[in-house]
């Protein structure tokens, strides 16, 4: 017995000497005040951490959680937003505390947020959100707490726009042996957009085309028989597809000769029928040069005698006076008549007067007067 107690001092006299008694009440205080871990309520939805969905479309971000005897009080529900900048605050949405649902922020902030479960408190805090749109977009966190228990949950909504019906059309002749081109575009969606061709009637697609997913173009370099069919292209992104359809003929191709001649002949009626347009404009110009030649003669055939005559032969009675004529238009009996009544009558003259002979009048047939 004094053998043990020897041998218990010596093996505590080394401990004693680095640790004194005091450091040991210190560390059995510690003990006794460390946080107790508990085993109570938990978040236990699982899935994807970031979710997306197309405009228009309805969502849930699941929330559900498990509670344990050791939770004792109320059960406190939260859902907010959380900010991208983690100097400003988080916007609340929904809560739910004490049997009642609280909506924060509005009714701009909080239109269309509700909880998925008519009561909350029996372990389904999912959110609902219908008509989604961009500004739905964000970080999602779900708090549940019933003290002593406590846990969250984040989730990443991304709200995308579905691709519209895309396109279809052609490029290219759709002859044997030549290269052929079928594109399709999308006008809206949410990119990143990829597009894929295959035929309608499942047959394989031609081992000489080759397809672009990004552009949506399929080429065809050698286009043949075996080729010819109904083309179906698809669009699609995270969110939505849509398609459209193609039908590719083979057409042989036309008889190299015979369009070589109808080109010739075609050329040659051209020329012809500029020869006789030319012809026929040469014809009409020389004509008309022709009638105003003949216009030209008419007029002058029918241009009116000159306004002065040359001055008559006779006389007045006195030598310094200017000779007077009188013309006028005449036939020939006018003339004779004229040329009756100048007969000399001497009972005429007055005494002392002298008679003067004057010499028959002459017919100027040309210009139609007498002289």
């Amino acid at each position: 017995m004094t053998t043990f107690r020897q041998s218990r001092s010596r093996l505590r006299t080394p401990l004693n000497r680095c640790c004194p008694s005091w450091l040991w009440v210190c560390f059995a205080a510690l003990v006794g005040t460390e946080p107790r871990r508990t085993q109570g309520l938990k978040v236990t939805s699982t899935g994807l951490e970031t979710i997306q969905r197309a405009e228009g479309d309805s969502v849930a971000l699941g929330c559900s959680y498990t509670l344990s005897p050791l939770d004792r009080g109320e059960i406190d529900i939260e859902w907010s937003v959380l900010s991208p900048d983690t100097t400003k605050k988080d916007q609340m949405l929904l809560s739910y505390t004490s049997g009642t649902k609280y909506h924060h922020g509005g009714p701009g902030v909080a239109e269309g947020f509700s909880f998925a479960a008519g009561n909350p408190s029996k372990g389904d805090a999912s959110l609902a959100i219908s008509q989604l749109s961009r500004v739905h977009s964000g970080t999602y966190q779900c708090k549940v707490k019933k003290s002593p228990g406590v846990d969250t949950r984040k989730v990443s909504l991304v709200v995308k726009e579905k691709p519209s019906v895309p396109k279809c059309w052609l490029e290219g002749g759709e002859l044997v042996s030549d290269a052929v081109s079928l594109h399709c575009r999308s006008s809206k969606g949410s990119t990143p957009l990829k597009y894929k061709w295959r035929r309608e009637s499942k047959d394989p697609m031609p081992a000489a085309a080759t397809q672009d997913s990004a552009t949506g173009e399929l080429r065809i370099s050698n286009h043949t028989q075996s080729f010819a069919g109904i083309y179906l292209c698809e669009v699609n992104n995270a969110v939505g597809a849509e398609h459209c359809r193609i039908s590719l003929r083979a057409n042989k191709p036309p008889n190299r000769a015979a369009v070589m001649g109808g080109k010739a002949v075609g050329s040659l009626l051209l020329v012809l029928i500029l020869l006789v347009f030319a012809g026929l404009l040469l014809w009409k110009l020389k004509d008309r040069q022709h009638r105003d030649k003949e216009f030209s003669n008419e007029i002058r055939e029918d241009v009116p005698p000159p306004d002065s005559r040359p001055v008559s032969r006779h006389t007045g009675r006195n030598a310094g006076q200017t000779p007077q004529s009188a013309y006028g238009w005449a036939d020939q009996n006018e003339v004779s008549s004229f040329i009756a009544g100048r007969t000399h009558n001497p009972s005429s003259y007055s005494q002392g007067q002298t008679a003067v002979k004057h010499a028959p009048a002459g017919y100027d047939s040309k210009h139609r007067y007498a002289v």
